[in-house]
């Protein structure tokens, strides 16, 4: 499973600082886009924010890390747990669309066992 969301990103000189904005901005679609990795575990992502800075490899792509508390809730069971967590992603700038595109860490799902 590999995870991505797409932003708007306007075209300018200071990518960077634009994409600073951009996640504090969205920090709840940040959430729910976190989120899919944790929904079999029954957890929601919530504070999404930049851990440091991201680290451009082009003009228009890189990596950073996102920091964020897991929750684990359920009224049921009586569980209402919370963590600090990170993520790794990856970011892809599209100036021509000024689209910015988000790729999440990639977990391989497990195929069903052999009987």
């Amino acid at each position: 499973m590999q995870e991505s969301w797409t932003f708007d990103f306007p075209n300018t000189d200071f990518p960077e600082n634009e994409l600073k904005a951009i996640l504090m901005e969205k920090e709840k679609d940040l959430g729910i886009f976190l989120s899919y990795y944790f929904k079999k575990d029954g957890a929601v992502s919530e504070k999404v924010k930049l851990k440091g800075s991201p680290h451009f490899s082009s003009a228009t792509a890189g990596k950073m890390t996102l920091d964020f508390d897991l929750v684990h809730f359920n009224a049921c069971l009586a569980i209402h747990e919370k963590a600090r967590d990170e993520m790794e992603m990856t970011f892809e700038i599209d100036q021509i669309n000024q689209k910015i595109k988000l790729i999440g860490a990639y977990w391989p799902s497990r195929e069903m066992d052999e009987i």
